[in-house]
Order: C-alpha cells, then sequence, then structure tokens
C-alpha cells in the first residue's frame, strides 16, 4: 500500500482538513502520478457538504487532476515515468457494455467508476480523489498531457472545460457561430 496525505471532510459540515489514507500499489495496467495541481469544481462542494445525501465521508474530493507519472504497470503502454498525465471524473467502468464499447463510459450500464466517493471495481476499495499527493489509476482512464502546456492551466480543462468544449464540438460550432455558456 502507498501511503497518501491529503484533505478530507469528515462529514457533511467539516471544513477539508488533513488525511492520511492509503493508495492501492499499481496493477499491471496502473499507472501512479503524484499530484502537481487539482482544480476545485463546484462538484466537489457538493459531494463534500452532502447536498445530494449519498456522499461517503471520510470524503477526499478532487477530480481535475494533473500530475506526474512515477510508476507504471508492466503492461502500460501509453505512459512512461516521468510523462505529465491528467485524471478527471472516471477512473473505471466495465469496459464491455454498448457504452463502453462506444467510447462513452460515462454510461456504463454496469455502473462507472467515479475518481471519489465511489466504490472500486472490487466493491470494497473507496475511491478518494485528487485533494492529494498521489493517485493509481488505469492508463485507460488517464490522459497524456503535451509537456508545453501549463499543467496549472490543464487540471480545470478535465471537467469544466470538456464540459463546455464537448457540446459545442459536437454542434460544430466554429467561425461564425454565436454561442452562450451560462
Amino acid at each position: 500500500m502507498i501511503p497518501v496525505r491529503g484533505y478530507a471532510a469528515q462529514d457533511a459540515r467539516s471544513p477539508l482538513a488533513p488525511f492520511h489514507f492509503e493508495r492501492r500499489e499499481p496493477g499491471p495496467r496502473d499507472v501512479q502520478l503524484d499530484i502537481l495541481y487539482c482544480g476545485v469544481c463546484h462538484g466537489d462542494l457538493t459531494m463534500a457538504h452532502d447536498e445530494l445525501g449519498f456522499s461517503r465521508f471520510p470524503l477526499v474530493p478532487g477530480h481535475e487532476i494533473v500530475g506526474r507519472v512515477v510508476r507504471v504497470g508492466r503492461d502500460v503502454k501509453k505512459f512512461k515515468t516521468g510523462d505529465l498525465a491528467g485524471v478527471g471524473c472516471l477512473v473505471d467502468s466495465c469496459r464491455t457494455c454498448d457504452s463502453c464499447q462506444e467510447g462513452l463510459e460515462q454510461y456504463c450500464t454496469t455502473g462507472n467508476v467515479q475518481t471519489y466517493n465511489a466504490l472500486e471495481k472490487d466493491g470494497k476499495t473507496r475511491t478518494l480523489g485528487g485533494y492529494s499527493e498521489a493517485i493509481v489509476v488505469d492508463e485507460d482512464f488517464a490522459l497524456r498531457i503535451p509537456a508545453n502546456l501549463d499543467p496549472a492551466a490543464v487540471a480545470p480543462l478535465l471537467c469544466a472545460g470538456i464540459t463546455t468544449y464537448s457540446p459545442l464540438r459536437r454542434q460544430q460550432v466554429g467561425p461564425g457561430k454565436r454561442v452562450g455558456v451560462v
């Protein structure tokens, strides 16, 4: 197990406070990141305050993660030690249902695994987010971050940025078109 320091809400009324926990060792297809930056999303606050009624405490939020790869599993193909990588709001899915096969893991019919406040596929291990110093994730749920980009500026793109960009692309918005982002 990998000892990790982070910040957690102990309950819906407490502020984030230092929290020590353990991450699993990287498996054959996993990458371990030392977290450099993690954006602050309103969803993190919603979950930390249990506004939806299903938060699991202690809760380590954070799903706009950029870090440096420090370990790779023996079967990892997309990353090597030293690469910059990002992790968004998903860290796993079944990978076999129609949605997963179409690259739409967010619609996984057996249930995707969120970066925090979820259970890993083993049904026991809790996911804890990026308000911490390290994370271990399957390479399929990590994104390569080009070295010429500012990692601090990239982190918010992993949630707010893609949430805004994706519909613009899907609707083929381009030069001469007007849009409003609310």
